[in-house]
């Protein structure tokens, strides 16, 4: 008998119940603007950005309207303006190249990897070149993190600033350092399929006060920068609060006590999705035509999604693996299609965005597939979803692909 799989790759765990209470006590109060606080009390978002600091050892954190809100904000911060050109991954979401493109920026593509990552040599050589771009923001696309060491030897070798993009790896480590901790600014999401859901929202963090006091005032602090738990101290602001635009983009107390307890389980959350992964991982193992990604041991990564590559398969066959795994309850997502699907889209569907075409980028981004693995999944509902996908794929295979 043919196994199908009935469960809901968009179906999130329920928000824990401590997060229900809260959110409930800030409704019935109605202060849910950050600033908007009773005497004595402190609001839940400046707790949230302090909690966030700690969990991620860094010394300041702003929480902020959404994770593409974020990177922007540090895009500005470090002062990227009209015509500067951002190194950036060629394999990433449009939110990426959209920050860059949203303070007047140009978006630079690297080349990527067969491991889904930043091709360093690519990086080390676009550096190289004459009137080479000074900042990198780096997508950790999926959840995959390069070889930290060496591109942090590549960009201050050259004097790049990097930001880092931690949509999919808030938690995860490279040789034992937390995601985020490398550049001089980074940014996270707590979009609802993220791993902390607030439905919208992001969190940037810094070990700098200047560029901290500069998000905060971009973020819509107004002079009430004092309510930042987590800011800089106020000699910061004075030098920039007259000088920096207030492009409000703040968190508001509701999202930020929804977070709070999320946050506080990260650990866990994320040994279940690792859980889940290694699951799907196992059930995929020498499939024939099939390629695995392969993760160094000195990256402890969190993965929320799966991807694996078909590489150098006609795009029919492609089409026709996906097809036949919906058709057995399994949704995939392709990164290769000419136009734009849903989250999907590579970088030549940016036409804001010119870039000259990256063969080796091409080839990996019409292998990938993608799904996601909600912690509303069991183990048992992985091995189910391993086995349907490896047997459309075999089949596949099998018949000429």
């Amino acid at each position: 008998m043919t196994e199908r799989f009935t469960g809901n790759f968009t179906q999130q765990e329920p928000i824990p119940e401590d997060g229900i209470a809260a959110a409930m006590e800030v409704l019935r109060h109605g202060r849910l603007h950050r600033y908007n606080v009773a005497e004595g009390e402190t609001s839940h978002t400046a707790l949230l950005e302090q909690e966030f600091a700690a969990l991620m050892g860094s010394k300041y954190a702003l929480a902020v309207a959404s994770g593409g809100y974020a990177i922007a904000t540090a895009l500005r911060a470090i002062g990227v303006g009209p015509g500067d050109r951002v190194l950036t991954n060629a394999f990433t979401l449009a939110p990426v190249p959209g920050a860059i493109a949203s303070v007047g920026g140009v978006p630079v593509f690297v080349e990527v990897t067969e491991a889904l990552t930043i091709d360093l040599d690519d990086l080390a050589a676009k550096v190289a070149a004459p009137d080479a771009p000074k900042v990198l923001l780096l997508s950790h696309m999926r959840g995959h993190i390069c070889d930290m060491d060496w591109l942090m030897e590549i960009t201050n070798a050259a004097g790049v600033t990097v930001i880092e993009d931690c949509a999919h790896t808030m938690g995860a480590r490279w040789n034992g350092t937390l995601s985020g901790r490398h550049g001089v600014m980074a940014a996270y999401s707590t979009q609802t399929y993220k791993h902390a859901n607030s439905g919208e929202g992001g969190l940037l963090i810094s070990d700098d006060p200047d560029l901290m006091a500069r998000a905060i005032v971009l973020s819509g602090s107004y002079m009430l920068y004092e309510r930042h738990l987590a800011g800089p101290p106020p000699e910061a602001f004075e030098r920039i609060k007259y000088v920096t635009p207030n492009i409000s983009g703040r968190m508001d107390n509701l999202r930020a006590a929804i977070l709070r307890p999320q946050l506080a389980k990260l650990d866990e959350q994320c040994g279940a999705w690792n859980a889940r992964y290694r699951v799907v991982e196992e059930g995929l193992r020498n499939t024939p035509g099939l390629t695995l990604i392969n993760r160094p041991e000195v990256e402890a990564y969190v993965m929320s999604s799966f991807q694996f590559l078909l590489l150098d398969w006609a795009e029919a066959d492609v089409q026709q693996v996906m097809k036949k795994s919906a058709d057995r309850g399994v949704e995939l997502k392709w990164f290769g299609g000419a136009e734009p699907t849903g989250f999907t889209s590579r970088y030549d569907s940016w036409r804001y965005a010119q870039s000259p075409k990256l063969p080796q980028t091409d080839r990996v981004l019409k292998a990938v597939l993608d799904l996601r693995l909600p912690l509303t999944f069991s183990l048992e509902d992985c091995a189910m979803i391993g086995r349907i996908i490896r047997d459309e794929v075999s089949t596949r295979f099998q018949s000429g692909a």
